[in-house]
């Protein structure tokens, strides 16, 4: 019961972990309403909702479904020339992972730390009232898409795929509508389709109540509002197999938006610029600065950085990805070549690797770019046998890469799949594709994992429940083979 208490208690208490509330006021209850007593308050604790989210997305999460998919190279450690698996997935990587060797637990523990964050605020609306009208609608709506979309990244992580079961009864994750209450609240996994009946419960509410508000400072695209969160529903959309939805949450973003896609002559350089982003991006999660507001702190450029120090495995790009490239894609440019003294059979001699520029600068956190809608677009239609519509789009980037249009549907869902995989490559998708599309995991060149193939159906392409989430709380169930 004591341990039950403290993991529940973290859940909470982890909410004022931005502001360090809990260092200077030893009572919880009086520390919430005093922080919650004025619009200032309010809104600094929404914001470190957002600090949270970056910091999920930004940690190696990112690197999952590629390392895994097969997009990622690992470089050698600079002191021995060892090519080294990453340590902070290593277990992963070769599917081997334990609910007791889990490296994705902060992952698991900071999207359900989040969830109750916005189900705290959400409780408390009605006593907010130092906030407009239009103020607590748009507060809400943000933070019902926030709810949604981290239920949704926990259940891709730990959840088989909507289409594993016919009508996807399987078991989906826990979906939290309110604040666990201490000792009291044990709530079990929703199955799949209970799932994505609450996100879209969720999202259909936010879209309802959207404002043309914006309550904190800063860049449009780096929060939750009405354009952001219709394309991340056409992502989740896509995941689920809704193609209707999917299909037109992507036209509305792709035609109403007033973003471009980034012209073939600025795609390399508009990747190479520092701090701003690509200017197609429809959402990024801001990195945070430091105190003078010039330096950013942490960044995903932690792991894609050209810069190699001892005993940290680098992340490159792999042979497998690299070959998918034609001579005259410009994506093929997108990479920064350095040799690195590398030990093959005990001789050291260079060898190349090829380094992503997508993130060298201190970059944000890209979330989506209009290219993945033209992509979910290209794939929903095609699912829905508008072939010639979904072949429009595909032949769209085909263009903009600088590669031939395709002048038949022959394959098409096929086409989309590799195009997915060339153009959002090291944006934390090329995993959830190949399950979605029921493919085996092939990883051929630059493979260092004991098991580099896995076939679809496996109970290894999810990760398993955390040991500690099992044993404080007797209603989850396990994933199957573990």
């Amino acid at each position: 019961m004591k341990n039950r208490f403290i993991y529940i208690l973290f859940i909470s208490l982890g909410f004022w972990s931005c502001n360090d509330f809990l260092d200077v006021e030893p009572d919880l209850q009086v520390s919430l309403n005093e922080q919650l007593s004025t619009k200032e308050g309010v809104l600094q604790a929404y914001n470190g909702i957002y600090r949270d989210i970056e910091s999920l997305m930004s940690s190696n999460y990112i690197l999952y479904a590629d390392a895994l998919g097969g997009n990622i190279a690992y470089t050698p450690n600079s002191t021995n020339g060892i090519v080294m698996e990453f340590n902070q997935m290593s277990e992963a990587y070769n599917f081997r992972s334990t609910e007791t060797e889990l490296e994705f637990l902060d992952s698991y523990l900071l999207s359900y730390e989040i969830i109750n964050q916005t189900n705290i605020l959400l409780e408390r609306l009605n006593t907010f009232s130092f906030f407009t009208s239009e103020e607590l609608q748009q507060l809400e709506a943000e933070l019902l898409s926030v709810r949604a979309m981290a239920h949704y990244q926990v259940s891709l992580m730990f959840a088989q795929n909507y289409n594993f079961t016919s009508d996807a009864s399987h078991l989906g994750v826990v979906y939290n509508t309110s604040t666990i209450a201490i000792g009291e609240d044990f709530p079990a996994r929703n199955t799949m389709a209970e799932t994505y009946n609450l996100i879209n419960d969720d999202l259909n509410s936010a879209l309802d109540l959207y404002t043309d508000l914006q309550l904190l400072s800063g860049p449009s695209y780096s929060y939750f509002n009405m354009q952001t969160t219709k394309a991340l529903y056409a992502r989740i959309a896509l995941q689920m197999n809704d193609w209707e939805i999917a299909r037109d949450f992507s036209n509305d973003v792709i035609n109403t938006s007033g973003i471009t896609l980034t012209a073939t002559e600025d795609y390399v350089s508009q990747w190479e610029q520092e701090v701003l982003p690509i200017n197609e991006i429809v959402m990024e999660f801001t990195a945070p600065l430091d105190g003078d507001g010039t330096i950013v702190s942490s960044s995903i450029t932690q792991y894609y950085s050209i810069v190699q120090t001892s005993n940290v495995a680098k992340h490159s790009a792999s042979g497998d990805l690299l070959a998918l490239y034609s001579e005259d894609d410009i994506r093929g440019e997108m990479f920064i070549v350095q040799d690195l003294n590398t030990n093959e059979n005990g001789v050291i001699s260079p060898k190349p690797y090829y380094f992503t520029k997508k993130f060298q600068n201190q970059a944000g956190t890209t979330f989506i770019r209009l290219s993945e809608l033209y992509l979910i677009r290209a794939e929903a239609n095609a699912r829905l046998n508008n072939l010639d519509l979904a072949l429009a789009d595909l032949n769209i980037l085909r263009t903009r890469a600088n590669n031939n249009t395709l002048d038949t549907t022959n394959n098409i869902l096929e086409e989309i799949f590799l195009e997915r995989r060339r153009e959002l490559a090291f944006e934390n998708h090329l995993l959830f594709d190949i399950i979605r599309y029921k493919k085996d995991v092939i990883r051929n060149e630059d493979c260092i994992a004991t098991v580099c193939n896995l076939a679809y159906p496996s109970d290894f392409l999810i990760q398993p429940i955390p040991f500690f989430s099992i044993s404080l709380n007797q209603n989850i169930e396990q994933n199957e083979g573990y």
